[in-house]
């Protein structure tokens, strides 16, 4: 059986399927997602015959780290590759990219719900691979949990201050903006954020997670009823339906008036802002006129911000937006009270930046700064 994803009532139904108390799944939950112990022979918090028996019986995959490309900017590219699941034999080997993004006292890891995506947008280098296959609960989970391992949390400072602000885990965010559309394996998803958002879990705060979507409306809906969730942000990218259907066709099935319908009763709580992504694209989205019409869609909405995100230069026939004309469309959204924010990518130099994961090194010959 394979314990990376499983959530604490499935592991205690395991347990009792052993034989065993069912309280020892719960301390096989703890030792997996608190101590971040990816071993089961070195979960000390288990009698040393379960330890053998779950040796015998069990097995925690993760993915293999194909490479790591560094940026100068001290942010890392990881490329992962993703064995095809036992338990499911219709789902094929794959490779998956995450960034992690360390900022001083807080580090960002962006990470991937799918290999490639279904969803086509035109200014991103994942849509040329297609959706290869939906990422599992223990491979979405992994893409953080390595990360923080290597980065030497395994519940360090958990018994720190009362709100467990000195553990890793606590100052790290994590963004599902890499490959793939995370309300199209909405199942996967939120499984692994679960447990991700669970305090006896990997202890994430749902203030430092964030769920991304190119406008899944049945998803936005789904996503508003569930007890545990991250925040929403909206990837927008356009002011009027005849844009956005030829950057993000999707719209064709979920167009902009039905979208801000969904954001409008999706349900905010008392600390949260829905926000939108605008990726700035010279001369394509980028006039005043567009963000004038951008205010306006967002009018009948509550508690928005907008993160205006420079266009990255790469491979795809797109160029960026001229500085003056960020500010100025800056200027306009906060002059009619939209809080607006240019969000510079990270990793820009290693193709780790919105837009840029799509597995390059299987592209081009082009060779990255590689950590070894």
């Amino acid at each position: 059986m394979e314990l990376l994803g499983k959530n604490k009532n499935e592991l205690r139904d395991f347990c009792q399927s052993l034989g065993e108390p069912a309280y020892r799944g719960a301390q096989i939950y703890h030792a997996l997602y608190a101590e971040r112990n990816l071993n089961v022979t070195s979960m000390t918090n288990l009698p040393a015959g379960l330890r053998n028996k779950l040796a015998s019986s069990t097995k925690i995959t993760l993915p293999s780290v194909k490479q790591k490309y560094a940026s100068a900017d001290g942010s890392v590219r990881y490329l992962f590759g993703l064995p095809a699941p036992e338990e499911q034999t219709r789902m094929e080997a794959a490779s998956v990219e995450a960034v992690s993004m360390p900022s001083e006292g807080r580090q960002t890891i962006c990470i991937s719900t799918q290999a490639g995506c279904a969803v086509d947008c035109q200014f991103c280098l994942t849509a040329q691979l297609g959706l290869i296959r939906n990422l599992t609960p223990g491979e979405i989970l992994a893409q953080v949990l390595l990360p923080l391992v290597e980065m030497g949390d395994a519940n360090a400072g958990r018994n720190g201050d009362s709100d467990g602000e000195s553990s890793l885990a606590a100052r790290t965010n994590v963004v599902l903006m890499g490959q793939g559309e995370p309300l199209l394996n909405f199942e996967n998803t939120f499984a692994a954020l679960r447990i991700l958002l669970d305090k006896e879990g990997v202890g994430l705060s749902a203030k430092h997670v964030t769920l991304s979507t190119s406008g899944v409306i049945p998803g936005i809906d789904r996503m508003a009823k569930e007890e545990v969730r991250p925040k929403l942000a909206i990837s927008l990218n356009a002011s009027n339906d005849e844009q956005r259907n030829v950057l993000m066709p999707l719209n064709k099935k979920y167009p902009l008036k039905d979208l801000i319908a969904a954001c409008r009763r999706y349900p905010l709580r008392n600390w949260e802002h829905l926000s939108f992504e605008y990726v700035m694209l010279g001369g394509v989205n980028d006039s005043s006129d567009d963000a004038r019409r951008v205010v306006k869609l967002l009018a009948p909405l509550k508690r928005v911000k907008v993160n205006l995100i420079p266009w990255n230069p790469g491979e795809l026939p797109f160029q960026e937006s001229p500085e003056e004309r960020i500010g100025e469309f800056r200027r306009i959204l906060m002059g009619r009270s939209v809080p607006a924010f240019v969000r510079y990518s990270r990793g820009r130099d290693v193709m780790a930046a919105c837009g840029q994961l799509a597995l390059r090194e299987i592209q081009s010959s082009s060779p990255l700064p590689v950590l070894r």
